[in-house]
């Protein structure tokens, strides 16, 4: 069993006192997961590489681009900080030339795939890259409800790549964290459960902890 590791999503941090809310999170954080969003690929907008670049943490930053075109700016957040940069298969036109160039620009290289698509989608660049992050609601919003269904291509991961980071988004808690981690997935990514949360490094303390 790979260690567990909490990657608060930061996307409901109050973004005025950003680098402040950031340092309360440290303790009990693994990573900080950056959800960037362009409008297009996803329905929302969220933050861009600029608001990346100011934040001061020695906490490594997990960027997940659900834009279109990735290609064009895995750079400006390899620049920004970023230490792993995931792209979406559904996004990536050109996905292993995409996975080696983040590669060339030293961040650890991460693909993701939506709920409806399969993990044959993927299969050419498994071999190249360093995680997979699984979506388990619709990309976009945060709040959603958690997909079960999509714990079987965990399975399947984890059992055909056993030394791999299968990370997890949406609708994790306490209640679905432990199935999450029965299915395979070492990373888990949480948004609304820890930052509405009265304790947080007791929220993320849960989920590091879950079992089914």
């Amino acid at each position: 069993m790979k260690e567990i590791k909490i990657a608060p999503s930061i996307l409901g941090i109050d973004y005025g006192r950003m680098n402040e809310h950031l340092k309360e999170l440290e303790p009990f954080s693994d990573w900080f997961h950056v959800d960037v969003m362009d409008g297009n690929f996803v329905p929302n907008l969220s933050i861009g590489a600029m608001v990346v670049s100011k934040i001061k943490t020695d906490i490594p930053l997990d960027c997940h681009l659900m834009i279109n075109n990735p290609h064009r700016y895995v750079e400006d957040f390899a620049k920004a900080g970023a230490f792993l940069i995931t792209i979406h298969a559904e996004a990536s036109r050109h996905l292993p030339e995409d996975i080696i160039k983040i590669k060339d620009l030293g961040c650890r290289a991460g693909v993701s795939i939506n709920p409806d698509t399969s993990v044959d989608t993927i299969s050419k660049v498994l071999p190249m890259v360093d995680l997979v992050l699984i979506m388990s609601v619709n990309p976009g919003f945060g709040g959603q409800k958690f997909m079960p269904e999509v714990l079987e291509k965990v399975k399947w991961l984890r059992e055909h790549f056993p030394d791999l980071d299968i990370q997890i988004d949406g609708g994790i808690n306490d209640e679905t964290a432990p199935l999450a981690i029965e299915a395979g997935a070492n990373v888990l990514v949480a948004g609304s459960y820890i930052l509405k949360n009265e304790d947080p490094a007791e929220a993320v303390n849960k989920l590091r902890n879950s079992t089914k």
